[in-house]
C-alpha cells in the first residue's frame, strides 16, 4: 500500500483514536468477545451454551457479552423454558453481522498458515455447495493487492 502524497509524512497525523483498526481491536480486545462473536455466528444464542463452547468462566463470559450488547454488535431477547426463570438469549444485530468477512478471512489465513493438515472446517454456500472465500476487492468485484492499494485521507477524519 502507498499513502497518497500528503499522508506520506506520517509525523503530520492526527488520526490518534480515530482509527478504525484501533477501535476494532478495543471492542474484540479480549479472545472471549471475539469467540462470542464467532459463536453468535455459528447460531450459538444461550449463556451456558456460550460458557461451555468457548471455555471460558461465565464471569468473563457475562462481562464480554455486556459489552457487545453495549457497542451494538449482540441483541439480548427473553426467553422461558416451561417451568424455569426467565433468561436471556443473545444474537448479532446488522453490525454483529458485518463482522462475518473479519472472521473468515481470519480462519483463511489460519487454514492456509497455520494448520499442519487439512483444515478442520469448510465453509461452503448453502445452496450449491461452492466454497465461501474472502477477497480483497473493489466494488465492482476486481480483485485487489496491496501493492494496487492507496490509503487516502477524507476531509471528515481530520
Amino acid at each position: 500500500m502507498e499513502f497518497e502524497d500528503r499522508l506520506r509524512d506520517r509525523t503530520t497525523w492526527t488520526i490518534g483514536d480515530h482509527c478504525s483498526a484501533a477501535k476494532t481491536l478495543e471492542l474484540l480486545s479480549t479472545k472471549t468477545a471475539f469467540l462470542l462473536v464467532r459463536e453468535c455466528l455459528y447460531g450459538t444464542s444461550r449463556f451456558d451454551d456460550f460458557v461451555e463452547r468457548i471455555g471460558a468462566s461465565a464471569p468473563a463470559i457475562s462481562r464480554a457479552l455486556r459489552q457487545l450488547e453495549s457497542a451494538g454488535i449482540v441483541t439480548r431477547a427473553p426467553y422461558r423454558e416451561p417451568g424455569a426463570r426467565a433468561r436471556h438469549e443473545y444474537h448479532l444485530t446488522p453490525a454483529g453481522e458485518d463482522l462475518l468477512p473479519v472472521f473468515l478471512a481470519l480462519i483463511q489465513w489460519g487454514d492456509r498458515h497455520l494448520q499442519d493438515d487439512e483444515p478442520p472446517l469448510t465453509f461452503t454456500r448453502r445452496a450449491d455447495g461452492k466454497q465461501v472465500a474472502v477477497v480483497v476487492a473493489t466494488t465492482d468485484g476486481e480483485p485487489v493487492r496491496s501493492e494496487d492499494i492507496e490509503i487516502r485521507h477524507l476531509p471528515a477524519a481530520t
